[in-house]
C-alpha cells in the first residue's frame, strides 16, 4: 500500500471495475428479495449540483448495504428531457450563434435540440459514475425514449377515456418569452419600485361623480369588465349597483360586491380584469362577468386593444395616462413597491393569461393516494413531510397537462375542420363525431412532468409488462427533495395505483435542503452555490459523500466544508491504521481469535457499532450514522484498539495478526456503504479475498461478551493522566493495555500532584451536583444541556474513583 491515500485515480478505477466486472447490475427472476430504488431522473441540461450529490449519497449508502445483505439491488436511473430547461438553453445557443428558434424554424429546431442532447445527455451519469454511485447504467433511460412516448401516450388516451381529461380555458401563468404555461412551482418572485395609478371612473349617469380605483397596470384598463369593493365597505355603499363607465374604451360596467376585493388596498374599490388577474378571474367566473384580453402571448398589447394594438405595454400605458389627464381623469399616482412573478428560467415578467389549455381532474384520480398516504402504505420521512405530502394532495388543483414549446411528448389529439377532437395514439381514419378525414395532430405537447408521474414503472418497460416490471414494481424507495413532493412524487403514486394497481414504492425519503454558507438557498448567479464535483477533485468521492451525509441532521442545513475534511480525515486514518495492521501480519489470514482484553473489547464494541449502524441506518438517520462510524474507527479501532495491539504484533503474537485482520476485514464492511471507493482499495490488498468488498456479505454479530466495565478503568485513567499527570492504578492486563495506548515513559510528568488533582474533581462534582439539584435548571434548561451534566458528573466520579483517594 502506498504511504499516502490519494483518492484522485483510485476512485475513477473501482468506478470502471466495479462497472466493467458487472457487479452494478440487477437481474430480474434471481429469487432474492429485492431493492429497487428507481431514483427520480435529472433535467439533460443540468449538472451535479449539491441537492444531487446529496440525494445520491443517500440513495447509494442503502444500495450497497442492501447489497452486501444479499438482496437484489436494481438502482435505476436516467435524465429527463425537461422540456422549458432544454428549449432555454437551446435558445441562448442559438443567441450565441447569431441566430435564434424563429430564424430557424420549427423544424429546424427540434433537429437543433436532439443534437443537442446527443451532446449533453451523458454528462449527468457521467458525474453520477464520479460520486460513486453503483447504478445499473446498462438500463439507463431517457423520457424521450421511443418506449417511453408510447407510455406517456398511452397514459394521456387512459386519462381521457376516463372522462378526467378535459380542455377549456383558464387563467395561467404565462411565460412571454418561452411562450408556454408555468405552474406556479416553475416562477421566482421579485420586488420591484412600481407606481400606483389613482383612476376616477365615472358614473354612467352623474359623469362629475364617481369610483376612484388603484392600478398598478393601467395598460390592463382596457380589458376592465367591472368594478368590485368588499361587502359592507361604507365609502362604496351608494355605488354598489351603478354604472360606471372604465376610461379609455368607454365601456360602461357595474359596480359589484365581492368578499375578496381587500378594503386596505388603494381606495378599497378593485377594477376587475378577468382576463389579466388569477384573482379577478375568479370573480369574474363567480359574477358571470365577460372575459377579455388586451395582452397577447407576446406580451404586447394585441388586436383587441384597438389603437394601442401592437405597443408594448409601457408604449400603452403612456398613451392611457395621457388620455386620463386630458379628461381629468388622473386622480394621482404614487411610489409602490411589490411583489412581481418572474419566469425562473429566463426572468422574463410573468403574464396571467386566459388560454386554451389541456387539465386533468384531479378529484378521483388522487383518492386512491390519499388512502395509501393516510394508510401509511407509503411513507414520507421525516413525518413533517408526511403530513404535507398528505395536505399538498388533498388541495391538489386540476392539474394543467399541456404546454406550448416547440418539442416533447406531442399530444395524440386530432383535430377536424369543424374542431371536433379525437384521442388517439395512431392517427385515426376519420372523425369520430363527423366522418372528416381531415384530420390535423394537436401542436400542443405535454407537460414534462406528465412524463415524471409514469417515471417508476415506464422505465420498466409498462405498458409492455417486461421481466424488469415484474420483479422490481413495486420498488422500495425514493430520495428527493421535499420541493419535488408534488412535482414528482404524489404524482407518481397516483399514476402508479391507477395503471398498476400498486403503490410505486413504500418510503420517500425527503432530504436535508443543504443551504449557502450565509444561510440562503444555494444560487449560481449569486456565487452561493456548491459544486460538489469540485469537493470531489479536492477532497475525494468518499469524503464528499461522508459529509454530505453528515449534515443530514436536519432539513435545512448550512453547508460547511469541514464535515467533508472530515470525511478526508477518516478516509486518511483508515487508510494508516489498514497499513499498520497489514504491514505486521506476516502469512496470518483473517480469522477471530481473541483473548487479549483489547480483542474481546473492539469484538464487542463493533458488535455494539454494527447493531446501531443497521438500526440508523433502517430509521434513515444518516447524520448520526456518519457520527458513529466516526467514533468506531478513530477512537474505538484506531486510537484504543490498533495502538493497544501494535507491541503484539510487532512481536509476531499470531492471534492477534489474525484477529487484527478479522477485525480490519469487518470494520471495510462497516464503512463500505458510506465510503465505498477507499475500502475496496484497502479491502484489495486484504489476503485470501475471494469476492470484491461490493458485493462481500455483511458481517454476522459476533456476540461479544460485553467487556466495557473491565476496559473502562483504562480508558478513565488515560483522562487523567493526559490532564493531570496523575497515573491511577491499574490491575496487570489493563496497566498493559494503558501502557501502549498512552505510552506515559514519554510524557514529561513527575507523577502529578494526586490530592490537587482530586481537590478539583471534588469541586467539579459538587459543582454539577448542584445544577442537577435545582429543580428549576432541570425543568427549563434544553434536554441535552440537563444530559450533558449528568455526563460530566459520571465522569467526574470515575475520574475520583480512578485516584484511589
Amino acid at each position: 500500500m502506498e504511504p499516502l491515500y490519494k483518492p484522485e485515480g483510485v476512485e475513477e478505477r473501482w468506478q470502471r471495475t466495479w462497472e466493467e466486472e458487472g457487479l452494478y447490475g440487477a437481474e430480474p427472476g434471481s429469487g432474492r428479495e429485492t431493492f429497487v430504488v428507481a431514483h427520480p431522473p435529472p433535467n439533460v441540461t443540468g449538472a451535479l449540483h449539491t441537492g444531487h450529490a446529496l440525494q445520491i449519497s443517500l440513495a447509494d449508502a442503502l444500495v450497497r448495504w442492501h447489497r452486501m445483505r444479499g438482496f437484489e439491488t436494481a438502482f435505476l436511473t436516467g435524465y429527463d428531457h425537461a422540456g422549458i430547461s432544454t428549449q432555454n438553453a437551446v435558445e441562448k445557443h442559438l443567441v450565441d450563434q447569431g441566430t435564434s428558434r424563429e430564424e430557424v424554424g420549427r423544424e429546424r429546431f427540434v433537429e437543433i435540440v436532439w443534437d443537442w442532447l446527443r451532446q449533453y445527455g451523458g454528462t449527468i451519469m457521467n458525474q453520477f459514475r464520479r460520486m460513486g454511485a453503483s447504478m445499473d447504467y446498462r438500463r439507463e433511460r431517457f423520457t424521450m425514449d421511443d418506449a417511453y412516448v408510447r407510455a406517456v401516450m398511452r397514459f394521456f388516451v387512459h386519462l381521457y377515456r376516463k372522462g378526467w381529461i378535459y380542455r377549456a380555458n383558464r387563467i395561467i401563468n404565462w411565460c412571454p418569452h418561452h411562450q408556454t404555461a408555468l405552474s406556479d412551482l416553475e416562477l421566482v418572485h421579485e420586488e420591484v419600485d412600481d407606481a400606483l395609478t389613482y383612476v376616477r371612473y365615472p358614473f354612467a349617469d352623474e359623469p362629475e361623480h364617481g369610483v376612484i380605483i388603484a392600478t398598478a397596470r393601467p395598460a390592463t384598463i382596457l380589458a376592465d369588465v367591472a368594478v368590485a369593493v368588499s361587502p359592507g365597505d361604507e365609502r362604496w355603499r351608494d355605488a354598489v349597483g351603478r354604472e360606471v363607465v372604465v376610461p379609455f374604451v368607454e365601456r360602461v360596467v357595474r359596480v359589484i360586491e365581492d368578499e375578496r376585493v381587500d378594503p386596505e388596498f388603494g381606495t378599497g374599490a378593485l377594477k376587475v380584469t378577468p382576463g389579466h388577474d388569477p384573482m379577478d378571474f375568479d370573480i369574474g367566473r363567480d359574477h358571470e362577468l365577460p372575459e377579455l384580453t388586451v395582452i397577447g402571448p407576446d406580451g404586447r398589447m394585441n388586436d383587441q386593444a384597438g389603437e394601442l394594438a401592437g405597443l408594448s405595454q409601457e408604449e400603452a400605458e403612456e398613451r392611457i395616462l395621457a388620455w386620463l389627464r386630458e379628461q381629468g381623469q388622473l386622480v394621482g399616482r404614487e411610489a409602490y413597491r411589490h411583489s412581481i412573478a418572474l419566469c425562473e428560467r429566463c426572468k422574463s415578467r410573468i403574464e396571467p393569461l386566459i388560454s386554451l389549455q389541456w387539465w386533468c381532474r384531479m378529484d378521483e384520480l388522487k383518492q386512491p393516494a390519499l388512502a395509501a398516504l393516510n394508510e401509511r402504505r407509503v411513507r414520507y420521512h421525516p413525518e413533517s413531510q408526511h403530513r404535507y405530502a398528505i395536505d399538498s394532495l388533498e388541495n391538489a388543483p386540476d392539474w394543467n397537462i399541456s404546454r406550448q414549446i416547440w418539442w416533447g411528448h406531442q399530444l395524440p389529439v386530432w383535430e377536424c375542420p369543424d374542431g371536433h377532437l379525437t384521442v388517439e395514439e395512431a392517427e385515426p381514419e376519420a372523425c369520430a363525431e363527423c366522418g372528416s378525414a381531415e384530420l390535423t395532430r394537436s401542436e400542443d405537447v405535454l407537460d414534462t412532468w406528465f412524463s415524471s408521474a409514469l417515471w417508476p414503472f415506464a422505465i420498466l418497460g409498462w405498458p409492455e409488462q417486461t421481466p424488469e416490471l415484474e420483479a422490481w414494481y413495486p420498488g422500495t424507495l425514493n430520495t428527493t427533495a421535499r420541493e419535488i413532493i408534488r412535482l414528482w412524487e404524489n404524482r407518481m403514486i397516483f399514476s402508479g395505483l391507477e395503471l398498476m394497481g400498486e403503490i410505486p414504492f413504500e418510503v420517500v425519503i425527503i432530504h436535508t435542503t443543504v443551504l449557502a454558507r450565509d444561510g440562503r438557498r444555494m444560487s449560481k448567479s449569486l456565487g452561493t452555490g456548491i459544486d460538489p464535483l469540485e469537493l470531489v477533485a479536492e477532497h475525494g468521492a468518499d469524503a464528499t459523500r461522508y459529509g454530505l451525509l453528515k449534515l443530514t441532521s436536519s432539513q435545512d442545513v448550512r453547508f460547511s466544508e469541514g464535515a467533508i475534511e472530515e470525511g478526508r480525515k477518516l478516509a486518511n486514518k483508515l487508510w494508516n491504521v489498514a497499513r499498520l495492521i497489514l504491514a505486521n501480519v506476516g502469512d496470518a489470514r483473517p480469522e477471530q481469535r481473541p483473548h487479549a482484553l483489547e480483542e474481546r473489547w473492539i469484538a464487542w464494541r463493533l458488535d455494539r457499532a454494527q447493531a446501531e449502524l443497521e438500526q440508523l441506518f433502517a430509521a434513515f438517520e444518516f447524520s448520526a450514522a456518519t457520527s458513529m462510524l466516526y467514533h468506531a474507527t478513530f477512537d474505538d479501532f484506531c486510537d484504543w484498539y490498533a495502538e493497544a495491539i501494535k507491541p503484539r504484533l510487532y512481536d509476531g503474537d499470531e492471534d492477534a495478526q489474525a484477529t487484527a485482520l478479522a477485525n480490519l476485514e469487518r470494520l471495510l464492511k462497516l464503512l463500505h456503504p458510506v465510503m465505498p471507493h477507499v475500502t475496496e482499495e484497502i479491502w484489495s490488498n486484504l489476503p485470501a479475498r475471494e469476492t470484491r468488498l461490493i458485493v462481500a456479505p455483511w458481517p454476522e454479530q459476533v456476540g461479544a461478551e460485553d467487556v466495557g466495565e473491565e476496559f473502562e478503568p483504562i480508558q478513565t485513567a488515560a483522562e487523567v493522566f493526559r490532564r493531570a499527570g496523575v497515573r491511577p492504578q491499574l490491575a496487570e492486563e489493563q496497566q498493559r493495555i494503558f501502557d501502549a495506548v498512552v505510552k506515559p515513559e514519554r510524557a514529561k510528568v513527575d507523577g502529578g500532584n494526586v490530592e490537587a488533582e482530586a481537590d478539583r474533581l471534588r469541586t467539579e462534582i459538587a459543582r454539577a451536583e448542584g445544577m442537577l439539584a435545582n429543580e428549576r435548571f432541570v425543568e427549563n434548561a434544553p434536554g441535552d444541556v440537563v444530559e450533558a451534566e449528568r455526563e460530566k458528573l459520571e465522569r467526574y466520579r470515575r475520574e475520583l474513583d480512578a485516584l484511589g483517594v
